[in-house]
């Protein structure tokens, strides 16, 4: 081969290794799952110890869907704290554990308006 002649393994390869993720997006989406991990925190602790009322199967599927919202927030921010996240399949995965960490609180959220609402 000569010194110009560029190897057509090397080309190749470039051409399938995925982009990095754009500067500042692992660092926004940290933020944003902090964010929603200290809201979820705070609702806890109200509906757990200062909302008036006693314990009942409605105000226990709000408790437990909300526990599972912040183990699952809590993965993700594991997830987007890992050096592996600067891969854009990963960085998906964790968009995808915290998209779903959401609506999982919003769940939460929705069975205790209910909860209030009924009792």
């Amino acid at each position: 081969m000569a010194d110009g002649d560029a190897d057509p393994r090397s080309a190749a390869a470039t051409e399938r290794r995925p982009r990095p993720i754009p500067e500042g997006y692992r660092q926004g989406l940290i933020t944003a799952i902090t964010v929603l991990l200290g809201f979820s925190l705070a609702f806890l602790r109200f509906w757990g110890f200062e909302a008036s009322g006693a314990w009942s199967l409605g105000s226990l599927a709000s408790t437990g869907t909300t526990l599972v919202a912040i183990t699952m927030q809590l993965i993700s921010l594991l997830r987007a704290l890992r050096l592996e996240d600067d891969d854009p399949r990963e960085y998906r995965k964790t968009v995808h554990w915290f998209i779903w960490s959401a609506v999982a609180i919003l769940f939460g959220l929705i069975f205790a308006m209910i909860e209030s609402a009924m009792g």
